[in-house]
């Protein structure tokens, strides 16, 4: 076991044999689906179960990791021999997952580096990734935290929805910046920016979109190497087009590496709703 190993949550988005191949532990947020209370994770609430309670109208709701979860996990981690932990979560702007480890920092002996990413979704997977490329190539778990929160901030993570109800109702965006998308055939574009969700521009169609993200991540990415994702719930082929797209438009930044494209978490998904499609462009520098 190594003296430090690094501990995500379930939004971070990362494939089971990537978190796996680089010893990174991943706690489950909750998805509360009517009166079931499931685990995010492919035995318990997938994205498809998500979007068909959302078209169904059936009460959709997301819950973070009690404290107590993460002590459990920190304390077994100490007892196979760990001497550090470098635990990195989505944004604690959106979620009480950051507090939560922050909390359970407090109650083990071993240090433990708790990071908001400021980010949602595989932009905290990219995070967490760097924090493992840093421990092995022999960083300290400071180094890894510190190297973690710098890919967050550097993070562009883009995205456009169907209807921005969903956000409005899980508290995720205000009443007033609903406003902005609540006009007949427009197409909300959001982003990221300092941990929350804020309208970025509004377009007219779902096509106009697709190609407007398009534009805005070669902008993102510039000459720089970078990972790139396309995320959607619901919506595969408008996120394919846009993966094969951006594989073609930066070639040269991603050198050799794939656009990677799947369906958004569970978790993120309840408060998107069916229909969104999401880009994020993470420098690798």
């Amino acid at each position: 076991m190594s003296g430090t190993v690094i501990v995500t949550d379930s939004t971070a988005s990362l494939p089971a044999g990537v978190a796996q191949a680089h010893g990174i532990r991943v706690v489950p947020l909750q998805v509360v689906i009517g009166a079931r209370v499931l685990d995010e994770g492919p035995d318990g609430a997938t994205p498809e179960v998500v979007a068909q309670a959302l078209r169904d109208f059936v009460p959709v709701s997301t819950s973070r990791p009690a404290p107590a979860v993460f002590v459990e996990l920190y304390r077994s981690l100490e007892a196979e021999g760990v001497e550090e932990i470098v635990s990195i979560h989505l944004s604690g702007e959106m979620s009480g997952t950051f507090e939560s480890a922050q909390l359970a920092a407090l109650e083990v002996d071993l240090p433990v580096h708790v990071v908001d990413s400021g980010q949602v979704g595989i932009a905290t997977g990219y995070a967490a990734l760097t924090a493992a490329d840093v421990l092995e190539a022999g960083g300290s778990a400071q180094q890894a935290a510190e190297a973690a929160l710098a890919r967050g901030e550097a993070a562009t993570s883009l995205f456009y929805v169907d209807t921005l109800e969903h956000l409005r109702r899980g508290g995720r965006i205000g009443a007033a910046a609903a406003i902005f998308g609540s006009a007949l055939s427009v197409k909300p574009l959001l982003q990221i920016a300092g941990g929350r969700v804020v309208p970025l521009e509004r377009v007219r169609t779902a096509s106009r979109a697709l190609a407007r993200l398009a534009e805005l991540a070669v902008e993102a990415a510039g000459d720089r190497p970078v990972d790139v994702c396309v995320s959607h719930l619901a919506n595969a082929q408008r996120a394919e087009e846009l993966a094969t797209a951006l594989a073609e438009r930066l070639a040269d930044g991603l050198e050799g590496r794939e656009v990677m494209c799947g369906e958004l978490g569970a978790v993120l998904g309840a408060h998107v709703g069916p229909g969104m499609v999401a880009v994020c462009v993470a420098p690798r520098d």
